[in-house]
């Protein structure tokens, strides 16, 4: 599938037996390994949660929950006119280096005992600085 292409085709097939991991995580596990072997590429949009859940016969909430899983663990983003991608791996290495070192800020102030306008503000700085501004 070329970068940017619809993902329509995605084959996700649920075991609804008793044991069987939660929908929701059935379709993230189908769609991380559908990545990880490179049947998804960057770029590959997934199918509309609606479109997805209709498919499947599952609650529209089943998908979205499963889509939130993935993007929190940086498979896929998802903006409004774009849908859900597939992310770039090399984005989401920047990505979270960025991540561990707004934990050790959030960490760092805590300690601190800096409020959260506080810490937003030493933030704020520090990207304007890196900016050159």
């Amino acid at each position: 599938m070329a970068a940017g292409s619809s993902a329509d085709h995605l084959v996700v097939h649920l075991d609804r037996s008793a044991g069987a991991p939660a929908p929701w995580q059935q379709v993230h596990d189908q769609v991380a390994a559908a990545v990880d072997g490179g049947r998804l590429v960057p770029g590959d949009r997934l199918p509309t949660v609606r479109a997805l859940a209709e498919r499947l016969g599952v609650a529209a909430g089943t998908v979205a929950r499963a889509y939130r899983a993935l993007e929190a663990s940086d498979v896929v983003s998802t903006a409004s006119r774009a849908g859900t991608v597939v992310r770039d791996p090399s984005a989401q290495r920047g990505d979270a280096a960025a991540r561990a070192a707004a934990a050790s800020l959030a960490r760092e102030a805590v300690a601190a005992g800096l409020d959260d306008d506080a810490a937003l503000s030493l933030l704020r700085g520090a990207l304007a600085a890196a900016r050159g501004r």
